[in-house]
């Protein structure tokens, strides 16, 4: 594995390039660092796999830019980071605000995006139940999960960025506002939309999406938000490798 920072549109963006073969971008979740969602199935995908993993605007070791995020901004963050690294065709990961970020990427670029996955995301607000809007409304520090805040400080260089990278989350889920269907029908990439059958996302979202790409597939996993890939907060004492859909993303990325 090697990593570094690299000057992206203000940031010092953090990444990491793990193993060798064509390129798989990774997106992290909301709250999230590299590890937190992405540190069980990386080594596994890096057996095959050039594997590109960042940090997104305040999160982990990337800095902040006095601006509110925006997933068209970290789109356009993931793309300058990928241009820095001389990298201009690549598959792609997202996992949940990932996802949408990586939905943000093939609308404003699609040149970069080969084969694309979408695990867990969210284009439109009836994607996810109506408590989630007002759970988000009144979200603070004391109900972001305890592990996320752990991983955050311990990689982070200023642990008090923990409060603005949950304010900034926390303030562009009350502000999102749906992905038009023109946007999302131009999606043109094969895709494979991923969700658990327990996901914050619902089966009726993630049929929706499936029905707007052209070139999209379907799998609904048995499991709740993350745990198909050994998301940190879902994991369980009797955790295995196996449990992890690992065979399914490569077999869809090699077709």
């Amino acid at each position: 594995m090697t990593s570094g920072y690299s000057q992206v549109n203000g940031l010092q963006m953090y990444y990491e390039i793990h193993g060798d073969g064509k390129p798989l971008v990774l997106i992290h979740g909301g709250g999230s660092t590299i590890d937190t969602t992405f540190g069980r199935v990386i080594p596994l995908l890096a057996k095959t796999r050039k594997v590109i993993a960042l940090e997104l605007q305040a999160h982990g070791r990337t800095s902040d830019r006095d601006t509110d995020t925006t997933f068209e901004q970290d789109a356009d963050d993931v793309i300058a980071l990928l241009q820095n690294l001389h990298i201009y065709k690549a598959d792609f990961f997202g996992f949940s605000n990932g996802a949408t970020t990586l939905m943000q990427i093939v609308i404003r670029q699609p040149a970069f995006a080969n084969k694309i996955i979408l695990a867990s995301p969210l284009a439109k607000r009836n994607g996810v139940p109506s408590w989630f809007w007002d759970f988000m409304s009144k979200a603070s520090l004391d109900t972001m999960p305890v592990l996320l805040q752990e991983e955050y400080k311990k990689v982070a260089t200023d642990p008090k960025g923990l409060q603005i990278m949950h304010d900034r989350d926390a303030k562009r889920m009350v502000n999102f506002r749906d992905i038009p269907d023109e946007q999302i029908t131009s999606i043109k990439a094969p895709t494979l939309i991923l969700i658990g059958d327990k996901d914050i996302i619902t089966p009726e979202h993630a049929l929706e999406l499936r029905k707007l790409i052209v070139q999209a597939e379907l799998a609904i996993i048995p499991g709740g938000h993350g745990e198909y890939i050994g998301e940190i907060t879902t994991l369980t004492p009797d955790f295995k490798e196996s449990d992890m859909i690992v065979p399914l993303i490569e077999k869809f990325l090699e077709k």
